[in-house]
Order: structure tokens, then C-alpha cells, then sequence
């Protein structure tokens, strides 16, 4: 049977004649920038529909803006096994990033079409459309809508230009009034699977194409505002000031100093805007966000802790006020053994040299989402340098075709359990 399955050079070469395709769908030329309800994510999601239905699933887009394929098993009632990442992007960011593992989704199904391979399980390939929380400050909100977990808060979430995320929803084409009707029933999932770039450095340190992960860390994101008093930056004495901007970047060392002092925990600050931010005015406010992250929640309750007292410090020592609103939280995310074991058998199955190193993930997935739901485990991609979240992200084919060739090989496995 396997005999007539797609090499894993084959498979690479699909991959990035699609990716290719895939990605010539931006907001921003010369750029891969696809926002969530975008125009470029409405063209990219009636692509992967299209690739969809040509790769022999029967798909459609979902009431939250999410491609969703299916193919039916062999078995009447049998609970689906899904496939699934994201097409939404960061602002200018790469070619691989969750577009990777959606792309390899549709290419294994249809490569067991072709060959002739009839699952006793249906398999579904879905294509998120929220899971970098770019333009509006949800938190895996497309992911979370099948998860049955949707905040409904998040509608009147507003993105830069003051639009809702239930107005540009509509405008998509989407219904937020449907968005209840998406969570998934109890049962009706056997597994939840995603292929991912490893947005890391750790398999191409071990020369390892593909590695299984074993948890998702645990992360917080919050919005701060420090507010402090404008003045003319020629009249103002350094020390009657209350510089916003001055203030804010302490905080940011803080942030930093703190997630250095705590084991394999990260802080960033990736926005920061001072206001009214003209070059002779001392800055009145400023506001910035903080994201944090560790692989345990007690360690990221303790961050959290810290960061909270020394801001409050640091305001209260340099005369500003400091509003900090929390928008997203995650505890720490294991994945399933069993699953992992069966990505391991894909590995062996796969008929190549590689290991079945196991890792962590300090980013975010889809998967954190819908392990509340199933059985979910992921497979990590080596990526050069570990690059991730910019046009510099790069992989080799040789690294996608293996990759795609384990997934197969575990669905295989996955089949295998159930005779």
C-alpha cells in the first residue's frame, strides 16, 4: 500500500509549488502580510478551498472566516482526525509560518486518495484564519470557535483603524451570529494533528529534519499605558519631568531583567508608541504590550507578579499613572503521549534515518486551542537558523517532504490501531 504513496522529493516539491501559490496573496506588496479578515485572507481562504476540493475533500469557510475540508472514512460514525494550522500571518512576515502545515494537511489527504488508501476514519483539514492575533486582541479566536470556547467579547474587539472584528467579519463574508454553532461535539474528534515550522533553533543545532513536540508553554499578553505630563523639550527641567516615554523603556528593561532571572522564560515588548510623538515635545503617553512566556503556569504567575510590582515601581517613583489590561492568557499546554508515540511510529514508518527527538514549544499554536477538545500532538519542521515571524524564515524541501511523508505515515499508523 505505501509502495504507491508519493516519495517524500515528490511531496517537497508539491509543497513549495503550492506554498508559491499560497502566498501570492498579501495586504502589502513585496511583503507576505495577511491580517485576519483581510482582503488578501478572504483571497487566500478561497484559494485553500479550491486546493481543497481539488485534493478530494468536501470544504467550505466557516462563519468565523476558517477553511474547513473534510474526506469520509471508511467507517459510518467514526470521530474525524484533523489536520490543521493557520493562514493568517504577522505584518511582513514568512512563507511557512502555519501556511506550511496547512498546505501539508491537503497534500497527505491527497496523497492517499491517489494511491488508492481508504481511512477508517474520516480526515479533516482545516485552515485557521486568527492565529497570530495581529489585528484585533483576541486570543486563537478561530481555533477557540471549534473548540467551543469563543469569548464573545471578542466581536467588539477594534483594530488600529477603530473597525470591530464583528464588522469586518461581515464584511468578509462571515456571520458572528454563527460562530456558536462551529464548537465541535464531544466525541467527534480522535485526534488533532499540526505540522509546524519549529520557529527555533534546537533540531537544526541536532542536524534533526523534524522533532515531535511534548508541551506548549504557558504565555501572557497585556496592553499598558503610562501616562505622564507633555511639555516643550527645550523648557522642561530633567528633573520636573514626567516623561512617559522614559518611563515605558525602564519598564521594558524590567520585563527583560525578569524573564532573564526565570529558566527558559521570554518577555518581549514588540509595540511601543509614544504620544503625541513629535521630536520636541515630551512625550504625554505612551503605550506598549508585553508578552511573556514559560513552560510552567506557576513560573508565569510569578512573572506576572514581578512585573505588576515593579511597574507600579517604577510609576510611582517617576510620577505616571499605569494602566495595564491583560487581553490573553494560556497555561501551558501538554500534548498527548499516546499521539506522540504515534507520530514517533509515523517516523519509523516513514522509512527514513530520522530520530523522534522530542521538544517543547515556546511559540503559541491552534493546538493549544483544541487539545480542551482531543488528543492533540504536533510535529516541529527544522527551519533555518530558527528564523520565524519574517521574510528571512526559510526551509528546505527535502525538510517539507519528510515532514508531509511522516504525517501520512501516522495517519497510516493511526488506521492501523483501529483493526
Amino acid at each position: 500500500m505505501t509502495q504507491t504513496l508519493p516519495s517524500a522529493a515528490v511531496l517537497g516539491a508539491r509543497a513549495f509549488a503550492a506554498l508559491a501559490g499560497l502566498n501570492r496573496f498579501s495586504d502589502e506588496p513585496g511583503k507576505l502580510t495577511r491580517l485576519y479578515l483581510s482582503p488578501a485572507h478572504r483571497q487566500a481562504a478561497e484559494w485553500v478551498k479550491g486546493a481543497m476540493e481539488v485534493a478530494g475533500l468536501t470544504a467550505f469557510i466557516d462563519a468565523a472566516g476558517s477553511v474547513q475540508g473534510r474526506r469520509e472514512g471508511a467507517v459510518p460514525g467514526a470521530a474525524a482526525v484533523m489536520i490543521g494550522s493557520h493562514i493568517d500571518t504577522v505584518k511582513d512576515g514568512g512563507r511557512f509560518d502555519g501556511n506550511l502545515g496547512v498546505v501539508a494537511g491537503i497534500l497527505a489527504v491527497q496523497a492517499l486518495r491517489d494511491a488508492g488508501v481508504a481511512l477508517p476514519f474520516p480526515v479533516e483539514v482545516v485552515a485557521f484564519g486568527d492565529e497570530e492575533n495581529v489585528r484585533f486582541p483576541t486570543h486563537l479566536s478561530t481555533s477557540e470557535a471549534l473548540a467551543g470556547h469563543y469569548d464573545p467579547a471578542w466581536l467588539n474587539a477594534k483594530d488600529e483603524d477603530g473597525e470591530t472584528l464583528s464588522q469586518a467579519l461581515r464584511a468578509f463574508g462571515g456571520d458572528p451570529d454563527g460562530i456558536p454553532a462551529l464548537a465541535r461535539a464531544p466525541g467527534s474528534l480522535r485526534a488533532y494533528l499540526e505540522l509546524h515550522i519549529e520557529q527555533g533553533p534546537v533540531l537544526e543545532a541536532q542536524n534533526e529534519a523534524v522533532g515531535i513536540v511534548t508541551a506548549i508553554n504557558a504565555q501572557s499578553r497585556a496592553r499598558l499605558r503610562v501616562t505622564g505630563e507633555a511639555g516643550h523639550a527645550g523648557t522642561v527641567p530633567m528633573a520636573l519631568r514626567k516623561d512617559a516615554l522614559s518611563a515605558a523603556a525602564e519598564m521594558v528593561l524590567a520585563l527583560e531583567a525578569i524573564a532573564a532571572a526565570h529558566d527558559n522564560a521570554v518577555g518581549t515588548v514588540g509595540v511601543l508608541r509614544p504620544e503625541p510623538g513629535a521630536t520636541n515635545v515630551v512625550p504625554g503617553a505612551a503605550e506598549f504590550t508585553v508578552d511573556f512566556r514559560a513552560p510552567l503556569d506557576e513560573t508565569l504567575a510569578a512573572m506576572e507578579t514581578e512585573i505588576r510590582n515593579r511597574f507600579a515601581a517604577i510609576a510611582s517613583r517617576r510620577g505616571v499613572g499605569l494602566e495595564i489590561v491583560p487581553y490573553a492568557r494560556a497555561a501551558a499546554v501538554p500534548m498527548d503521549p499516546a499521539l506522540q508515540d504515534a507520530l514517533a511510529a509515523g517516523i519509523a514508518r516513514s522509512g527514513s534515518n530520522l530520530s523522534a527527538r522530542r521538544l517543547p514549544s515556546g511559540a503559541g499554536h491552534d493546538a493549544m486551542a483544541m487539545a480542551a477538545i482531543a488528543p492533540a500532538a504536533m510535529l516541529f519542521v527544522r527551519n533555518e537558523k530558527g528564523i520565524s515571524h519574517s521574510p528571512l524564515e526559510k526551509m528546505t524541501e527535502a525538510d517539507a517532504g519528510l515532514a508531509i511523508r511522516v504525517l501520512i505515515e501516522t495517519l497510516l499508523e493511526l488506521a492501523a490501531q483501529l483493526r
